[in-house]
């Protein structure tokens, strides 16, 4: 049903607001996605809005429209709004007209399902979640097939790592494990494991990826753990030219797959 709401009092306003923290969208299991366009891309990639709220001004847009009927044909909820909670739901000024809830998809390590020419990174406990949404949009622009999260790690649905993602959190399988279960994983793996170091002797340019690859990186502070790094068969180095001792996270990531790409079309 569609419903006008004007307090945040509301039930569904204050279930909505309280999906900034993490322990209330591991109650709910719903995160915040902001946008239209960031709610039509989960459209688009068979995720229905669970509740969807927008402004009163927003109401005829043909985009809204869209999500609306999705949302109330799933059984959903659609709240109409004010300006003023859209803010206190985003906890931002000039927030999107549009935020709507999806249910969070996190894969369990054994539904991974390696394909002989699919890429998987795995990211080792990265604390910051908004190189994990720009991880996850890089990700989606390579066409990995899925990206796992080892050990303690930042929530992929935090708001700051979805609106980082740019939608890409609909588009790219995302799966959890702890170290042991990695160990497990990349032991086995049907291809090649290749982690990243600046002290490795070769460049990432000048590896062999054969067969299902494994792109393995660090947290930002310390990279690798040497355990992890043992698991990797492949150890290559991203070159800094300048005077940084290292690079975002999330920009050798980028380059790390773009790179893997190149090789495997060359």
């Amino acid at each position: 049903m569609i419903k006008a709401v004007s307090s945040a009092s509301n039930p569904t306003v204050k279930l909505l607001t309280g999906l900034r923290l993490r322990k209330h969208r591991e109650e709910s299991g719903l995160f915040l996605a902001e946008g239209a366009r960031t709610a039509l891309e989960g459209l688009s990639a068979g995720a229905v809005p669970r509740i969807l709220a927008y402004s009163a001004s927003a109401a005829n847009q043909r985009e809204v429209q869209t999500l609306r009927d999705a949302c109330l044909k799933a059984g959903g909820a659609c709240l109409v709004v004010t300006d003023k909670i859209l803010a206190k739901i985003a906890r931002k000024d000039n927030p999107q007209l549009v935020t709507a809830a999806f249910a969070c998809r996190i894969r369990e390590l054994k539904e991974l399902r390696p394909d002989r020419n699919g890429v998987f990174v795995a990211l080792d406990r990265v604390r910051d979640p908004g190189n994990l949404g720009t991880i996850i949009r890089t990700a989606d622009a390579v066409g990995a097939a899925g990206l796992l999260l080892v050990g303690d790690c930042c929530d992929p649905y935090a708001a700051e790592s979805v609106r980082a993602s740019m939608g890409s959190i609909f588009n790219v399988p995302i799966f959890t494990c702890d170290e042991a279960g990695f160990v497990a994983l990349a032991k086995n793996w049907p291809g090649t494991v290749a982690g990243t170091s600046p002290t490795a002797a070769t460049g990432y340019r000048s590896v062999s990826y054969e067969g299902a690859v494994l792109a393995v990186l660090g947290s930002e502070q310390s990279g690798l753990s040497p355990a992890m790094a043992r698991l990797c068969g492949r150890m290559v180095r991203i070159p800094i030219y300048g005077k940084p001792e290292s690079l975002n996270l999330a920009v050798a990531c980028g380059i790390f797959l773009y790179g893997i790409r190149e090789s495997r079309a060359g």
